[in-house]
């Protein structure tokens, strides 16, 4: 191989970075190089990188293997100890060209791979600009990383320190440069986006973070969120939901469950009812707001009865997008030394509550049909709707805007046709 080969796990910050990680890395001069952009929300996840890492090492046994990413940040040692890897790099160290210019020499010790620092040390977020995001019709704009909270099951924090936010101005700017390389649509992410801004003079919300998005790009056809904390909605978000078009009526909200008790147990600083007042104001704010949310199974002391109130949730809030985590053990959280449940309950219950979430999205589903849609179009016969969902369609050009007249689903996809031949 030749150039740079990046694989990436995780969320959507991630694919962000490794577009930024590229970029410093063929600035760097690297080459003949494999690097892998880890996630450590998960034992899966950390797993899921070790088998590519040892995969890309038997199919590219000349190139260079560097790992980095948030399981890189909180397990380099593990990382570093693997034969496969040539280098371990922090999720600070991930975004400069000089930590490929400064890579250890082949065949040195495990602690000798390491180049990870203290990502607690870690005061401010500078911005990172880039023209595009490899195979993606839309962009996605890191406006925050790091995490303030300290949930009961997650590791994160660990991973990408404390909460840091990107100057509005600098945001801005970016936003402007990528819709004038021809992006519709932009996302904004961060690892706790709506604690945005409050590191910032002035202490800015996510809300109007977005609202000046929007005012100062007016060719900006759509703006997004990732996932955010309900309980940190600002009166300019809301506001936004209201009143903005331009603001996609699509949420992905980070509930984790909905019995109160287990709340506290994962130490969340919403309770239930809170979750579902806020489902309710802004679908009523909001006709066709769609709703999705994170939700864990099987967390330690989770009883049948606190599980009902976890797939409850889903119907008294509206739900119609699950991504659904059996809850896993992370070592160094405080969720690790509690009493933990069987493993096969914990998968019986995921699966049971991803039927669930099967069911909701067969309603929402049905609930679009005849319904006209503006769809930007993902690849080839493949696009989302302002409500996120995936549209399957014979025509469009990736990256453009389609209205689409909704005939049917198949229980995953909408299906539809292009409204203006039928016109």
């Amino acid at each position: 191989m030749s150039g740079v080969d990046i694989i990436t796990f995780g969320c959507r910050l991630n694919t962000y970075e490794s577009q930024v990680m590229r970029g410093e890395a063929e600035k760097a001069g690297l080459n003949n190089a494999i690097v892998v952009n880890t996630c450590a929300v998960t034992g899966e996840a950390v797993r899921q990188a070790k088998q590519a890492i040892r995969r890309a090492r038997r199919d590219n046994p000349h190139a260079r293997i560097i790992v980095t990413g948030c399981a890189a940040q909180t397990e380099a040692a593990a990382f570093a100890e693997m034969d496969e890897v040539d280098a371990v790099l922090g999720n600070e160290e991930k975004l400069k060209s000089s930590s490929y210019r400064k890579l250890p020499d082949f065949g040195v010790s495990a602690q000798e791979k390491i180049r990870v620092n203290d990502i607690m040390s870690v005061k401010a977020t500078a911005p990172q600009m880039v023209d595009a995001i490899e195979g993606r019709a839309r962009a996605f704009v890191q406006v925050q990383n790091g995490c303030d909270h300290r949930c009961t099951f997650c590791i994160i924090p660990y991973g990408r320190g404390n909460s840091r936010s990107v100057p509005m101005g600098a945001v801005v700017e970016q936003v402007r440069r990528l819709v004038g390389n021809g992006y519709l649509e932009v996302v904004i992410t961060g690892v706790d986006a709506t604690s945005y801004g409050a590191d910032l003079p002035g202490t800015p919300s996510l809300g109007l973070l977005a609202r000046t998005i929007l005012e100062q790009v007016p060719d900006l056809a759509r703006l997004r969120l990732s996932s955010i904390d309900s309980i940190e909605a600002d009166d300019h978000l809301m506001d936004l939901i209201a009143n903005e078009p331009r603001f996609m009526p699509y949420l992905h909200l980070s509930l984790q469950h909905g019995d109160d008790m287990i709340l506290k147990r994962m130490k969340r600083r919403h309770l239930r009812d809170q979750s579902i007042a806020f489902c309710n104001e802004v679908k009523s704010l909001r006709p066709g707001m769609a709703l999705g949310a994170d939700l864990i199974a099987g967390f330690p002391t989770e009883t049948e009865t606190m599980f009902e109130n976890a797939l409850s949730l889903v119907d008294e809030c509206g739900l119609s997008f699950l991504h659904v985590f059996p809850f896993s053990p992370r070592e160094g959280t405080p969720a690790a030394r509690m009493p933990q449940l069987d493993r096969g309950l914990i998968k019986t219950r995921a699966a049971r509550l991803r039927e669930k979430g099967e069911e909701a999205h067969r309603r929402h589903l049905e609930s679009m049909v005849g319904s006209a849609q503006n769809v930007l179009i993902e690849r080839e016969g493949l696009g989302r709707s302002e409500n996120f969902t995936l549209v399957e369609t014979s025509g469009g050009q990736p990256g453009t805007i389609v209205p689409l007249q909704i005939t049917g689903h198949d229980g995953q996809r909408l299906c539809g046709h292009d409204a203006r031949a039928a016109a």
